[in-house]
C-alpha cells in the first residue's frame, strides 16, 4: 500500500475523531445548559408556589380564628346573660319567665365549651410555611449542583477551546441578598 493512503487515512481519522469529540462536547454542553434552566424554572415555580399558597393559608387561618372568637364570646355572653337574669329574678312570675332560660343554662352548664382549633391552624400555616421554604431551598440547592456541573464542563480544557464562550456563557449560581446572612427579628 502507498503511504499516501495511509498518510490520507489517517488524516480522516484524525479529523473523524476531533469532529466526533467535538459533537461530544456541545451535546453534553447543551445537555447541561438545558438542565441549568430547568431547575432554575423549579425555582421559580416554588417561589410562585409561595405567593399562591401562603395568602390563602393566611387567609383561612383568619377566617376560623374570627369565626372561633364569635362563637365562644357569643357563648360567654349567653352563660352571662342567663346568670344574671336569674340572679335579678324577684319574683315567681320572673322566674317563671326565666323558665326556658333556666332550662338552657342547665345544658349550658353541662355543655363543654367549643373546642378551639385556632392554635392548631396556626400551627398547620408554620408547618406549610416551613415546607415551602424546605422546597425552596431544596429547588436553589438543585440550581447551584446544575450550575456547578455545566461550569466544570465548559471550563474543562478542551472544552473550553472548542465551545464558543457566546453560546455556553459560564452561569451564576443562586446567591442571597445582601444582608441575608443577618437572622431577621420576629416580634409578635
Amino acid at each position: 500500500m502507498k503511504k499516501s493512503y495511509i498518510i490520507i487515512g489517517s488524516i480522516v481519522a484524525l479529523v473523524l475523531i476531533l469532529f466526533m469529540t467535538y459533537r461530544n462536547s456541545y451535546n453534553k454542553a447543551i445537555s447541561y445548559q438545558e438542565v441549568v434552566d430547568e431547575q432554575w424554572s423549579n425555582v421559580g415555580a416554588q417561589y410562585q408556589r409561595r405567593a399562591d399558597l401562603v395568602p390563602q393559608l393566611v387567609a383561612t387561618v383568619k377566617g376560623a380564628a374570627a369565626n372561633e372568637k364569635e362563637i365562644l364570646q357569643g357563648v360567654t355572653e349567653a352563660r352571662a346573660g342567663i346568670k344574671k337574669g336569674i340572679e335579678n329574678a324577684k319574683t315567681p312570675q320572673d322566674m317563671e319567665l326565666m323558665g326556658k332560660k333556666i332550662n338552657t343554662a342547665i345544658n349550658l352548664a353541662f355543655e363543654a365549651y367549643p373546642q378551639i382549633r385556632s392554635t392548631e391552624n396556626f400551627q398547620e400555616l408554620q408547618a406549610q410555611l416551613e415546607g415551602t421554604e424546605n422546597r425552596i431551598v431544596k429547588a436553589r440547592g438543585d440550581y447551584n449542583e446544575a450550575v456547578k456541573q455545566y461550569n466544570a464542563h465548559i471550563r474543562g480544557f478542551f472544552n473550553s477551546m472548542f465551545l464558543n464562550s457566546a453560546t455556553f456563557p459560564k452561569k451564576e449560581g443562586f446567591k442571597a441578598a445582601a444582608g441575608t446572612e443577618v437572622a431577621p427579628t420576629v416580634a409578635f
